[in-house]
């Protein structure tokens, strides 16, 4: 391991003279192991070749492949810019990192031209990225390069060229053939990715090529892309109503992203004018209904409604998030985001009401839009479970805490639940999306949690423990088959995000999933039961309330552990619990079938069938 890190550290730092010490007299089955790259430590992943094309020294690189017969193919792991690259060949990482010379001689010694990373990125789209004009001529003029080769996303490489700004590239391409109508995974084409960067040299190239004005997945024209970014105002042909949404949409834009209140009111006064051009007035369509998240605020009609909100900012705030829903609509990722952002904003000032409110439109409005258990859902519902341990967490907020009624936690736990459900019934695979699963039950969990701090009625109660059922009852399954009851006795559950909410293992969140249904002898894929689990933590209280709720103390998980054995032996010393009080004579007599291999299939019920097994 020492000599493999020796050759990666000279192969990084272009040193040949080392190199030929270093691998000069070793055996052709040793070169070819350190010819892989290391496989721990701060070099993993990253062959020799592959870290020398990143750094430019091409010395290195052909000693590499005709001395010591490195494949010019081997792909590994590579940094750039902060971000690990998987599956880069050495030939990607030298046109990213624009070394010409490298590249040459990869090319000459048999690399592929085409040989992607495992995001299916090419060299030529690499050397687009970063606007390396010499190495696009050469792999696309010299070397025939695939112009249309996407990554996973879809992006093009003219696409990149467009979004990056890089106009002698883009020009290039488009010379070559590249086709300037391809559309992405999400329907973009290279004229939405000039008109998100701002990039009107490019545009203008694209245009002449004869792009087309077309709608995204979205329904985003170009026109409407520029507006959401601001990134500039685009004068294309269009019509008057295509005008009209893209000004008002850039006037939100200044009010939620550039916080710039005097130019959205000269945007959205051009986009008025516009509206009432020669005595035609042209309709916004049919008013929404008016909704307790905006303040009932409805949106302004005439020059004069218009010009008086002027000494009203917060009222121009909302007309931003107005006009942001009516043009983009409620599935667009801009209008829950932005409609989250103001509620974030409220919320720094104090007024928590406020923001409770725009967060809960903007949580239903993802709930009826989007895929279940979408990351931006998934965020909605953590930022509620840090606002409300925000203001549960010290007794000092206690005038904050007069805007938050238990009722608002459980419209999110009833939320929370839903979402669930809907996964589920969606047929959402728990095992293929374990990740999405285990946070969605995580932060319920934590909701749950928190629930403890706020008083509710007799008949709230009642409610929670209903929805409780309800979610136990979906038996949604998080990380290793783990149950809500596997996950509240488990301390890695405390870990959510970026601020502290509840602690676990949760004695009390433990005894209410008990109360209302949760099995105490569950089973993850290991075999191991909420009992195990509290075990391998540690935590002897709520090995108690497991086993007062019908747990077996003598139950073995696949390894053959029962969850005492998992115990730490100071914990068992020290705790009163003894688990022979527990043990009963059909748990010895269960034990001693399996023991003795005495067989009971198909003679016994099915019902001791399984209790023989659990045990």
């Amino acid at each position: 391991m020492d000599l493999c890190l020796a050759v990666y550290n000279a192969a990084r730092e272009g040193k040949v003279r080392l190199l030929e010490k270093l691998l000069g007299s070793q055996s052709r089955e040793l070169l070819e192991v350190l010819m892989a790259g290391p496989t721990s430590g701060e070099a993993a992943g990253g062959t020799p070749l592959l870290i020398a094309s990143r750094y430019g020294h091409w010395q290195v690189v052909e000693y590499l492949v005709d001395r010591c017969h490195a494949r010019v193919d081997a792909s590994g792991s590579v940094d750039f810019d902060g971000e690990t690259i998987e599956g880069a060949p050495p030939l990607w990482a030298a046109s990213a990192a624009g070394h010409m010379s490298v590249v040459r001689s990869l090319m000459k010694r048999g690399a592929c031209v085409n040989q992607t990373t495992r995001t299916n990125s090419t060299p030529l789209r690499a050397a687009c990225f970063d606007g390396h004009l010499e190495i696009v001529r050469y792999l696309v003029g010299e070397k025939g390069a695939d112009l249309e080769v996407a990554n996973r996303h879809g992006h093009t490489c003219l696409m990149i060229s467009c979004y990056k700004g890089h106009s002698e590239i883009a020009r290039y391409l488009l010379e070559r053939g590249a086709n300037v109508n391809r559309r992405s995974v999400k329907g973009n084409t290279a004229l939405h990715d000039c008109a998100e960067s701002g990039s009107l040299d490019i545009m203008q190239l694209l245009l002449q090529s004869k792009a087309r004005m077309e709608k995204d997945s979205y329904g985003m024209t170009p026109l409407l892309a520029a507006s959401v970014t601001a990134a500039a105002e685009l004068t294309v042909p269009c019509t008057r109503q295509a005008a009209v949404e893209a000004l008002e949409l850039l006037g939100a834009t200044f009010v939620d992203k550039k916080h710039d209140l005097l130019g959205a009111l000269k945007y959205w006064r051009r986009a008025m004018a516009l509206r009432y051009k020669d005595g035609q007035y042209l309709s916004k369509g049919e008013p929404p209904k008016v909704v307790l998240a905006y303040d009932y605020t409805r949106e302004v009609s005439t020059m004069e409604e218009l010009n008086s909100l002027m000494t009203e900012p917060d009222e121009m705030r909302m007309q931003a998030l107005l006009i942001r829903e009516r043009i983009l609509g409620p599935s667009h990722p801009d209008t829950s985001y932005y409609i989250r952002y103001r509620g974030a904003v409220y919320a720094d000032a104090g007024n928590f009401a406020r923001c409770i409110r725009l967060w809960k439109y903007a949580l239903e409005m993802q709930q009826k839009n989007l895929e279940p258990l979408s990351p931006m859902t998934a965020s909605s519902f953590l930022s509620f479970a840090e606002l409300f341990s925000y203001v549960l967490q010290d007794c000092t907020k206690a005038i904050l805490a007069t805007q938050l009624g238990f009722s608002d936690l459980m419209l999110v736990l009833c939320k929370g639940v839903r979402e669930i459900e809907r996964a589920l019934l969606q047929q959402k695979d728990p095992v293929a999306d374990c990740a999405q699963f285990t946070k969605a039950m995580t932060i319920l969990l934590h909701l749950i949690f928190l629930m403890q701090k706020v008083e509710g009625t007799t008949e709230q109660e009642h409610q929670k423990r209903q929805a409780i059922y309800c979610w136990l009852k979906c038996n949604p399954r998080g990380r290793n088959g783990f149950t809500p009851l596997h996950m509240a006795v488990d301390k890695d559950t405390t870990t959510v995000g970026r601020y502290p909410l509840g602690k676990f293992p949760s004695l009390h969140v433990t005894s209410l999933l008990l109360e209302c249904g949760a099995d105490p002898d569950c089973r993850d894929y290991d075999n191991n039961t909420p009992l195990h689990v509290a075990a391998s933590n540690n935590s002897p209280a709520i090995m108690t309330a497991l086993i007062e709720a019908g747990a077996h103390v003598d139950t073995t998980n696949a390894f053959g552990q029962t969850a005492h054995e998992l115990l730490d032996k100071k914990v068992v010393m020290k705790s009163t619990m003894q688990p022979f009080n527990y043990v009963t004579l059909q748990c010895l007599a269960a034990r001693a079938v399996g023991k003795h291999k005495i067989p009971y299939k198909r003679i016994l019920p099915n019902e001791l069938v399984a209790f023989i097994e659990l045990h």
